[in-house]
């Protein structure tokens, strides 16, 4: 049980987020499912509405029981530290205000796991999904709609969110975008020439008018597109493709950074080009590129 004080102030702390972190929609509707798992947690292990006494008295113990049962539950490594991360932030904010000690929450440490590398596709595997893809659809501008799509993923290392935002006023294509991404970061990116012609090639055949607050890529019904038709018609090509189930259009995004990085590209440029806050995150492509090297190495040298 969550007392109203306590609901008041989790809003608080969400609009804080919002307005001062520049929290994206997504990031928002996470915090607030944690934290609410979190309070929902302590009131029941405390046996009472989860008030302001209560949340300033949370004993390290208290921390390991409710980390205890979400593992019981079957959450993650991964998905418990995200939600710690939550709690923490939130437990901060509202210490700060109250003026509590909230060593406790703060000092508890976050579950260990193994750290996902991307998993990009192949130069030719890349350019087989773009074909691939645009082969699915039985109307000529639904196929070279997803076709621009995917290339925009793959060429400009574009999120799907990114891709589907662009509008009218963005044709037609210039030689850089301004991209905003998460947390209203903006970037500006190059647009190569395949992405160009596949965006304009699918304008030739789009029968829906666009003006320039319209989305630029469009439903058959004329609506925004759903990215989850992306996903879908992704999920065919790489089955016919024989491609495992981790090509998805993020894995375009990854491809791109990790071609980029093979070809000699420069980290620090390349965190620019994908709008990454922290270079630790684009440093996770080295780590891909020298396991590539290392297949490479094994599979080739002589000594090996």
């Amino acid at each position: 049980m969550i007392a109203p004080a306590m609901t008041h102030a989790l809003a608080g702390w969400l609009d804080h987020c919002r307005a001062l972190n520049g929290a994206a929609p997504n990031t928002i509707k996470a915090y607030q499912a944690d934290v609410l798992g979190f309070l929902a947690f302590m009131g029941g292990h405390h046996g009472g509405q989860q008030g302001l006494g209560p949340l300033s008295q949370i004993s390290v113990s208290d921390m390991r029981s409710w980390m205890a049962s979400e593992r019981g539950r079957g959450v993650g490594a991964r998905s418990l530290a995200r939600q710690l991360s939550a709690v923490k932030t939130f437990y901060r904010w509202l210490a700060e205000r109250e003026d509590f000690e909230p060593t406790a929450v703060l000092s508890t440490r976050s579950p260990k796991f193994t750290k996902k590398l991307p998993r990009p596709l192949a130069e030719d595997a890349a350019a087989a999904m773009i074909d691939t893809v645009e082969m699915q659809a039985t109307q000529g501008w639904i196929a070279a709609r997803d076709a621009a799509v995917v290339t925009l993923l793959y060429g400009c290392g574009l999120r799907i969110s990114e891709a589907l935002s662009l509008t009218g006023a963005d044709i037609p294509l210039p030689a850089t975008l301004r991209i905003t991404g998460k947390g209203g970061k903006e970037r500006v990116v190059p647009v190569i020439d395949a992405a160009r012609d596949a965006v304009a090639s699918y304008l030739r055949l789009c029968p829906h008018p666009l003006d320039t607050s319209a989305p630029l890529f469009r439903g058959a019904r004329g609506g925004a597109l759903n990215p989850r038709l992306v996903q879908k018609v992704m999920e065919k090509s790489r089955m016919q493709l024989g491609l495992p189930a981790t090509a998805t259009p993020h894995a375009m995004r990854h491809s791109f950074a990790t071609h980029l990085l093979t070809a000699g590209g420069d980290l620090r440029a390349i965190q620019e080009l994908l709008g990454h806050a922290s270079l630790s995150t684009t440093q996770a492509y080295t780590a891909v590129d020298t396991a590539h090297l290392m297949e490479v190495y094994n599979r080739t040298h002589p000594k090996a």
